[in-house]
């Protein structure tokens, strides 16, 4: 298995990314709560996976010109297209699309229904957003009063933050599709396999999976080049990601301040304990950096690529350089170090 994982660091001031609707709480009558969870008997600001995965998409959208695949909603559910090769985020993203389809039983003459249901793990997977040192939630006055007549009070939930977040590309996933009978493998069906191999797809074997009789399992792979520009244009969008709740009144940017990144042989994620605490700070271990390259030299493909912007943690530069210039990292500016690290990405 050949991975990207990722980890990033961003940091907000007087932020809502991620709002979790009304307050009961609130002695206004319109109070707004952010997205909290508990740690360590505290209350942390986090941003959910699902939002994270909403700006990247709408970052990929206006970036890179995705067109993404369109939503369809039936009563209470609602899927994506599911059509992998026409649109890069389902096939980066994942999908289920559940249906059946009335056929008759040609021994019995009767009307059954077939499962028609198509499914594919997402190769892109991410955590959440979470603050890594406690800083207080605020809930602050605010007020409506372009209008005639007494001012309209709401309350909102602010907070100040550096917040952690991680993220793991599957690349032997990436623009290969599985007709395999289990959830999350049923990528396509017959009549997509046969259409994909005549725009162009072609058959290689599955890196593990096996049929009965202990042959690879077959799946139909995009050209190289299509799969390559989606990983490519998938990690570019980190430089430029935007998003989040208020950012009308509370603007905020949420690109990296600090990244790592690195070409894995596992589906492992190695780098989730690299930002801590110390007295209430918020702090990015090179200890533990060093320890993880030591204790996975042998799953690393290449360096551990590390990009961080001036004026975020700035204590750091020393240590990262000179690891730099020890060969064990490469170090430098957030942009420069993604696309570096772009240009080492091989599907051979």
């Amino acid at each position: 298995m050949k991975t990207i994982q990722g980890f990033m660091l961003i940091e907000v001031d007087v932020a809502a990314l991620n709002n979790a609707g009304s307050d009961p709480s609130s002695k206004l009558d319109n109070g707004v709560v952010t997205k909290k969870i508990r740690k360590n008997n505290r209350e942390y600001p986090y941003v959910s996976g699902q939002a994270w995965r909403y700006w990247w998409r709408e970052t990929l959208v206006h970036q890179f010109k995705w067109v993404m695949s369109p939503v369809i909603r039936e009563k209470k559910i609602a899927f994506t297209e599911a059509e992998p090769m026409k649109y890069p985020d389902d096939d980066i993203f994942g999908y289920m699309r559940a249906g059946t389809k009335e056929v008759e039983d040609l021994k019995t003459k009767k009307v059954k229904k077939e499962n028609i249901t198509l499914t594919r793990v997402s190769p892109l997977k991410n955590s959440a957003l979470i603050g890594v040192a406690y800083n207080p939630i605020v809930q602050n006055w605010a007020s409506m009063t372009r209008q005639d007549g007494d001012a309209v009070p709401f309350g909102i939930d602010e907070y100040c933050a550096v917040m952690k977040g991680m993220f793991s590309l599957n690349l032997d996933m990436v623009g290969r599709f599985s007709e395999q009978n289990r959830t999350g493998y049923v990528n396509i069906n017959e009549e997509m396999r046969k259409k994909y191999l005549e725009e162009g797809a072609i058959l290689v074997d599955d890196p593990i999976a096996k049929d009965k009789k202990g042959n690879p399992i077959k799946l139909v792979e995009l050209p190289k080049v299509l799969r390559l520009k989606r990983i490519q244009e998938t990690l570019s969008a980190l430089k430029t990601l935007s998003g989040g709740a208020k950012q009308t009144t509370n603007l905020a940017d949420v690109t990296p301040k600090l990244i790592v990144l690195a070409e894995f042989k596992t589906g492992n994620h190695p780098f989730s304990h690299l930002a801590k605490e110390e007295k209430g700070i918020p702090v990015f271990s090179v200890n533990a950096l060093i320890e993880v390259i030591e204790d996975y030299q042998e799953q690393f493909s290449g360096k551990v690529f590390i990009g961080k912007r001036k004026g975020f943690m700035d204590d750091l530069d020393d240590q990262l350089q000179e690891l730099s210039e020890a060969g064990r990292i490469e170090f430098g500016p957030v942009n420069k170090i993604i696309d570096s690290f772009i240009e080492t990405i091989s599907l051979d």
